[in-house]
């Protein structure tokens, strides 16, 4: 019997060994694989920054490599980032023209969450780093968020790097995780991440104990997210950028928005009638919607966790579109503005509107909210400033 058990242990010893062996291969692997991902993420990081495609907003490995870089300006925003407009930031500061360049980050529906997302995964990454915001003030006209554009701009490695990060407080977190709640379908997809959001949203001790449990697991996943992430990142890096297909946008209705009549950038102008005329229940309801809806809301837990993160942020805010005007009186129109300016005072943050050119069709596309060349001028001089001001 005691031979037979010697000859086991010699028998288990080589397989537990090969084992080991081929963990630690694989390790080895991984990592290698990731170092050299950040490496040439690091290196091509000029070429890629001005660039929209779909790893660079969904991931984080580019948005992380371009806050590495010293020349490069972070911008978060929406669809008018992405719209092939003359002028726009990031093809105007392409070459660098006044010592730096705009990396775009964005795409129709992105909303102050999504951003707020991206940031609290970046976490460190961005700590005293500038970085500027484009608002829509179409957002904050519109009572909540729709579930297709919230889907479609959603991101895992964004949001689990968020709830399972160290850069924002608990509390903070808890209040994010309340509004992540709002849509079960994108969480539902990750029962890990659900159930962390579910635990960090109700504050009961016996859930917060089952956060601790489960938070090795949720370490675990941003790991994996974090691998998978440069993964992609190298296959677009080694593959020359190809194009990622459009099938593959969760948002191609909007591709078919921006080709209705671009010629002469699809421009209706608003005559002096259609904007004086003010009609009672449009005013009304325009100010009912600005006091009612949810994006101030996520907006000021976007400033909360700029604060956390020590970003240096600018807010841009776009003016309000001869469309969304039409029958608003000037006094209803300047609640939406005296909203923005208190709540970026209250933060302390640098607001740059352009409440003049409210419903001016030289500045922004009629119905599509996107800014002209003329208006994209005013956003690049604005970016300019903000980049070089030394404070």
């Amino acid at each position: 019997m005691f031979t037979t058990r010697r000859a086991t242990a010699r028998s288990f010893t080589p397989h537990l060994s090969g084992a080991l062996v081929a963990c630690a291969l694989t390790a080895s692997i991984l990592c290698g694989g990731r170092v050299l991902a950040i490496y040439l993420e690091e290196r091509t990081i000029h070429s890629t920054a001005p660039r929209d495609f779909f790893i660079k907003n969904q991931g984080l490995a580019f948005e992380r490599a371009a806050a590495r870089a010293p020349d490069i300006l972070l911008l978060y925003g929406s669809s008018e980032l992405i719209d092939p407009i003359p002028n726009r930031a990031s093809d105007f500061f392409s070459r660098e023209p006044t010592g730096f360049e705009v990396c775009p980050v964005g795409k129709a529906g992105t909303t102050s969450l999504i951003v707020l997302q991206k940031l609290g995964a970046l976490g460190s990454a961005l700590h005293g780093r500038k970085v500027a915001i484009s608002l829509s003030p179409s957002s904050f006209v519109t009572l909540g968020i729709r579930p297709d554009f919230y889907a479609g701009n959603f991101s895992l490695p964004a949001t689990s790097g968020t709830l399972f990060g160290n850069a924002l407080d608990s509390n903070l977190k808890a209040e994010i995780a309340k509004r992540m709640l709002q849509f079960p379908d994108t969480l539902g997809k990750d029962g890990l991440l659900r159930l962390a959001a579910s635990c960090l949203a109700s504050g009961h001790p016996l859930d917060r104990v089952v956060l601790m449990a489960m938070w090795p697991l949720g370490k675990l996943q941003n790991m994996i997210l974090d691998l998978q992430d440069h993964f992609e990142a190298l296959v677009y890096i080694l593959g020359g950028g190809k194009p990622v297909p459009n099938w593959l946008r969760p948002l191609s209705s909007h591709k078919v928005h921006l080709h209705k009549g671009t010629a002469g950038y699809a421009r209706e102008t608003a005559t002096a009638e259609s904007l004086d005329k003010i009609r009672p229940a449009r005013d009304a309801a325009f100010r009912a919607r600005v006091a009612a809806a949810t994006e101030w809301i996520d907006l000021e837990l976007l400033f909360r966790a700029i604060t956390e993160l020590r970003i240096r942020p600018l807010i841009l805010s776009m003016p309000i579109d001869a469309y969304a005007a039409r029958g608003v009186s000037r006094s209803a129109r300047e609640v939406y503005h005296d909203k923005m300016r208190e709540l970026a005072r209250r933060y302390h943050f640098p607001l740059v509107e352009f409440e003049d050119h409210d419903a001016d069709p030289t500045f922004l596309i009629a119905h599509r909210e996107h800014p002209t060349p003329k208006g994209w001028m005013y956003y690049n001089q604005a970016l300019d400033n903000f980049f070089h001001k030394t404070r």
